[in-house]
Order: structure tokens, then sequence, then C-alpha cells
């Protein structure tokens, strides 16, 4: 059974955004995961929100902790406040957990190894949050799910693969299997735990199943997702296999396909095997899966069956490009499964039915219409935390919560979070800038530069960096949309072929047509640092490279902003190189005409845990605005602000003398407005900063190209600065 998709496939009918009549779902909160260890504990230490559930009166969260062996608890009664409630021990890894009344079922992996797996199912008090009561499964538990009436639990046992021993290829026994559990008097009944047999039912591997997902529909009837087998079982409420088949393959034209620093939507699949992983009921007939993938597949994206088998839908390469179309398709995983659709939600909100489609690796959420399940209409997409992994809806309360595993700590970059989301009246606070609509599809991300067209309000440019270093580009925004809109794409080129070597950090209009570029060198990649300028096509016209007597002391940290004034190029270094004095750094100014070269020193503010730098330069009337900040994240966060510097205190000496330290002046903190536009945490990234024709400011983070990162992007106008 394969389906065949073909071509530009665009689902963003979305992107102009619902109705406004339309109800919308908006982030009203974050909670780090940190925020429930208790006091004196190691935060340092690496944790984690992977699987989440909500309680009956949706009044509390349970996610499970992976690296800490626990599972942790949050007070949403008030959604947008959430409060810790701390963190409960389960003696071993848990895998996923559901609540029944003021009772918390946790799968617990304890096995020893991959060929000796054990596990066993965990009975926790709700308000104590200690463990009560305990079931052994006879193997490693992965999903678990909750039957409707609470009478009894699917838990899918596993068993998984080593994915080191012969290419992860199957079989691997012990084989793995499905347990109905009842469910009495509020606990788990497990003298009469049943144990399901799922083997010789797939084509691939069918004495090792490796049962991967679960959920239970109204009539009791169990989905199962075999991911490595690509199969879904059903099993009747009974307890016996009613029916099975095949997740069957897809071919599709219009993907990106080479990890190779381009987003180029041309390549194609042909029988990709779905392996789904997450699974959902629809209704009694209906389910979706998530088509991540594992050793062999994974085909981007979710299909609607009925449960003979039947395709209903599947969303070929339509939520990948809406992905790619808001900033955040991660190229490194091109060669690979793409955004890799990993879970599934199903819930009825305001009467209407929802399918939530979670993107491990783009970090976003797709939310459908789901009214017609042969024709799911995308409503948004969510931006969430690093590397969603679990969602539950609390359809009661309007709410919606996302569990985010991946900690970035090590690097100095986000932790784990769990993230709330409010079904609201209004407009969609996310994207905040978009490629939807625009002249050819576009993929972009990871834009550290900003500049104003000099005659038209609203009309800016943009550039990214390294991360698409065969493929560096400059974008034309129409910042008069909301969300504002990237109309065109023109790609920089050397000779006729894409400009190789570049770091595109800034850039400002030459009066020409074209743009005058700032590239950040790295000795280490031979990556020059210069200023490069581009005609109206993008073409390199012309290098100037910087003086020895500056490139004697360079760093990795290089050129990070530009402007023009009259007939000198201002140029912002980002952090002191070797010959500044700690806490200045340079800016650099070059004369067109006398092709000279003299600096000034611009004091940085107080160091504090991370380091400080220069971000963007920009010109408004009498002052030169500097972006500053340090590169730290969420709640270290301290500077992320703009300062300006009077024209008439840039007075560049020469190189090789004293140079002169000027002094600035502080506009506007931007901290608040990292973090109330779309109520995440404080982005790290604050790179762009332009004026338009009118005066008006705009600002914009960096999103690294979605690696290691949220993938969000954060575009806004800081209006006119007196």
């Amino acid at each position: 059974m394969t389906v065949r998709f073909l071509g530009a496939v665009s689902a963003l009918a979305l992107l102009a955004g619902p109705a406004l009549s339309e109800q919308v779902f908006n982030r009203i909160a974050t909670f780090p995961v940190i925020a429930n260890m208790a006091q004196g504990e190691d935060t340092a230490r690496t944790s984690s929100a992977e699987i989440i559930t909500a309680s009956s009166d949706g009044q509390t969260l349970v996610y499970t902790d992976s690296p800490l062996g626990v599972v942790g608890f949050v007070d949403i009664t008030d959604p947008k406040a959430p409060k810790p409630l701390g963190n409960a021990a389960v003696n071993g890894e848990p895998t996923t957990a559901h609540i029944i009344g003021d009772r918390v079922f946790v799968g617990v992996n304890t096995s020893e190894s991959k060929t000796s797996p054990s596990g066993r199912l965990a009975v926790l008090d709700l308000a104590a949050r200690q463990e009560i009561a305990s079931c052994d499964l006879g193997g490693q538990p992965d999903s678990v799910d909750v039957a409707k009436d609470g009478s009894f639990l699917a838990i899918a046992i596993e068993n998984e693969r080593d994915e080191d021993v012969n290419d992860g290829a199957l079989p691997q026994m012990p084989a793995g299997y499905l347990v109905k559990l009842p469910v009495k008097d509020g606990t788990a009944d497990c003298a009469a735990l049943q144990k399901i047999d799922l083997t010789g039912l797939a084509a691939i591997s069918p004495e090792d199943p490796e049962p991967e997902f679960v959920s239970i529909n109204d009539a009791g009837e169990i989905a199962v997702t075999l991911q490595e087998n690509n199969h879904v079982v059903i099993i009747g409420a009974d307890g016996k296999v009613g029916s099975h088949f095949t997740a069957g393959a897809v071919s599709m034209d219009g993907i990106d396909t080479k990890s190779d620093g381009k987003l180029a939507f041309t390549g194609k699949i042909e029988d990709k095997p779905r392996e789904p992983d997450g699974v959902k009921w629809i209704d009694g007939d209906h389910l979706v899966v998530a088509n991540e993938g594992d050793w062999n597949g994974g085909t981007r994206g979710f299909t609607i069956f009925k449960k003979d088998g039947t395709v209903v839908h599947d969303s070929g390469n339509s939520l990948e490009k809406a992905i790619a179309e808001i900033g955040h398709y991660p190229e490194k995983r091109s060669k690979s499964k793409g955004v890799e659709i990993e879970s599934v939600e199903f819930a009825m909100f305001d009467g209407k039915p929802h399918i939530f489609a979670v993107s491990e690796r783009a970090s976003v959420i797709g939310v459908y219409d789901a009214t017609d399940p042969a024709q799911p209409k995308l409503m948004q997409i969510l931006p969430s935390g690093v590397s969603p992994e679990g969602i539950v809806a609390i359809p009661g309360r309007n709410l919606l919560a996302s569990a985010n595993e991946v900690d970035l700590h090590e690097d100095g970059g986000a932790r784990a979070h769990v993230m709330i989301y409010e079904l609201q009246d209004g407009t969609p606070a996310y994207p905040t800038i978009t490629a939807a609509g625009a002249e050819a599809p576009i993929g972009w991300g990871a834009i550290g530069a900003l500049a104003a067209d000099t005659e038209t309000p609203g009309k800016l440019y943009a550039a990214s960096d390294s991360v698409y270093g065969a493929m560096p580009a400059i974008y034309e925004i129409d910042a008069t949309q909301k969300p504002a809109r990237i109309v065109r794409q023109t790609v920089v080129t050397r000779g006729g072929d894409a400009g190789q070597k570049l770091d595109i950090e800034a850039l400002v209009a030459d009066g020409d047509g074209g743009f005058w570029l700032a590239n950040e060198g790295d000795a280490k990649k031979l990556t020059p640092h210069a200023i490069l300028n581009v005609n109206d096509k993008g073409e390199i016209k012309k290098e100037i490279a910087l003086p020895a007597e500056l490139l004697a002391y360079q760093t990795r940290f290089g050129m990070e902003g530009i402007a023009k004034l009259g007939d000198v190029l201002w140029v912002a270094v980002q952090r002191e190189w070797g010959d500044d004095p700690a806490g200045q750094v340079k800016l650099l100014a070059y004369d067109l005409k006398t092709e000279e070269w003299s600096a000034v020193r611009y004091p940085l503010e107080a160091k504090g845990e991370g380091w400080m730098g220069l971000s963007e330069l920009a010109v408004k009337g009498d002052h030169l605005y500097v972006l500053e900040r340090d590169n730290l994240i969420g709640d270290k966060a301290v500077v992320k602000k703009i300062f300006r510097v009077k024209l008439e205190d840039l007075k560049p000496a020469a190189l090789d003398g004293e140079l002169p330290v000027i002094a600035k002046e502080e506009v506007r903190d931007l901290l608040p407005e990292l973090k109330a536009l779309t109520n995440g945490y404080a982005l790290d990234k604050v790179e762009g900063l332009t004026f338009d024709a009118a005066g008006e400011g705009f600002v914009i983070t960096d999103n690294d190209g979605v690696d290691d990162s949220s993938g969000e992007t954060l575009f806004w106008s800081i209006g006119k600065i007196d």
C-alpha cells in the first residue's frame, strides 16, 4: 500500500491566520522543569519533560522526567502562573504516566539491559505524590493509555531493540507484547493482568513486534502501533486481536532530502514506510498516527486511517512545507526524517474536533480542524520548547500543554520546559514572521541581520547566517502585514555560484540598489572577516578585507553590525579581540573614498555568567543605535538592550594609535518584550535592529536554523523612538 504525493503542496491558507471570529490557541505560560527540584538540589543536572498528562479536573499536570528518574507535578489552577509541586522518585526510568481519579499510573523501565528487559507499573497518590502500589509488567513499558471510563489501562511492553546491534535491524528478542490491566477500587488489579500476544501479525519481523504507542477508544478498543514493523493492531474490547494492517508506504516529491546547508524542497522519497509512533482515536472508526519513522522510514507527516486500514487522509509534504514557511524547518535533519512528527493528540474544543501533530525536530505543534477526517484543515502552528515529546489536551478548561524533553544547559542553552496554551478569542500571537504567500516557496531561518529600504516604509531586508552556508540569502520583508511577510529571496552568489564561506551577520543598503554585507569570519574554517558589496541580484561585486593590524588579533566573534554614514561604513565587532581591553569592543570605520580604516572603542555592559557583545547597528536621526546582548537564555538572561551614541561623538582614530572610548545612552530594555510577546522564555539571540523609512523600529531574533534551538523567531515593532 503506497501513497504518492507530488509537487509543491501548501497547506497555508492558514498563515494569513484564522478568521477573526474564530478562536485560536496562544501560549500563556512556560514552566521550567528545574523549578520542581527541591531547595538545595543541583539544578545543573540534566532534566527533561517527556510524556505529560492532566488530572481529571484539569488542575494538575504530571510529566515524566527520565534523566532524573522522577515524575514532576505542576499546579495549573492558574494556568497563566503554573506553580511547582515537586518531583516524586519512581526508582527507575519513567516512560509514561496517566491519571485516574486521585491516582497516577506510571510505566517504569527497570531493565538491566536490552536483552533482559523488565519494568513495572507504579501507582502514586496524586495529592501526596508518593508511591502506594506497584505491578510487575514482565518487560520494558513504553506507552500507557487509560480507558475512557477508567476501568482499565493498556500498556505497550516494547522490549526495545539495541540500535547498536546489527545496525538496529529486527528481530531482537525477547518479543514485546501488550498488557491490559483492570483498575479496581482506584488501583491496578495486578492479579488480573492480561498479556496480549502481538507476534505473527506484521510482515517485517512477525516474531518481534516491539509495540510503541497505544490509544483506547470509547468502545474499549485498543489501537497499538508496531513502529519498526510498520504495522497497526486493533485489540477488541474482549482483549483479543480484532484486526491489523500494514501502515503502508509513501512516495512524494517536493521535500528537502539533503543536509547540505541549503533549503531546497526539490527532493523526493520513494516507497518509504510510515513507521508510525504516536496514535490516537478520532472516533470509533478513525484513528490518526504520527509517521515519525525509525530505522527504515518516516514520512514527515501524519495519516488518518479507518480501523480496517483504509487510508482516509495523509498529510504528505504539506505540514513540513508549512513549518518551513515559518522558519522552523530543521535543515540538518533533511537527509533523515525532516520535521519528524512524533506524537499526536485529539480532543473536542468548542464543539470542534481537533488534531494536534507534534514535530519533535521543528519544535512546533500543528493544530488541525478535523471536522472532516478526510480533509483536516491546518489552522495554526504553535511554538514549543526544544523537542516536544508529549502533549495533552484539557478541553474542559480550553487548555493544551506540551512537554519538551531536551535540556541544553551543558551548552548554555534552554532548559527543558512545559508549555501551556489556551483557546481564546483574538488572533494568533505566532508566527510573527512567515514566508507564506511568497512569490515562490521559501524556506528560511537563522536571520541575524535587518536593514531598511531607504524610501518605502515597512519594506525591510534580512539575511541568513552560516547555518545555510551553501545558500546564503537576502530576504525582502513586508513589515506592514501581520505576521510580517518574507516576499522574496535573493541568493548571494560569487561568479555565478552560491557564495561560499559566508556568514552574513549584517547588511545595509548601498544606495545603488544593492547592499553592503558584514561577513563574520572564522580562521579555523577559512572564512574571512570581510565587507562585501552585492548588487540587486545578489552578485558579489567587491570584497573589502580587514587590515593586517586588525587580523593579527582576530577571534571567531567578528563583525555583527553595519551602518552607512555618508561615505563611511561603520562596523560593530561583536566581542573583544586580542588587542581590546576587557569590557570594550571596537566600532570600525571604513572610508569608501580614501579606503582607510579607523575605529573607536565601545564600552560593554558588565559581564555576568556568559559573555557580552554587540549584535547590530542602525542609524536614525543624529544617533547610531547599538543592539547589545549577553548570550544567556530564559531566566538567566540579563542584557538585551538598545543603546545609542551621538553621531557627533563618532570621531574614529587611526588603528595604530590610542582609540577614543565613546559614551552611550540606554534607550530600550527588550527583555520584558521578549518574555511577553508569546509568553515563552527569553530568547538569547536578539540580533537584528533597523528603522524603516518612516522611522519605525523593528527587532528580530536569530533561531540558529533550529539547531539546538526551539526554532522560534520573534519579529516585532518597537515603534518610533525619540
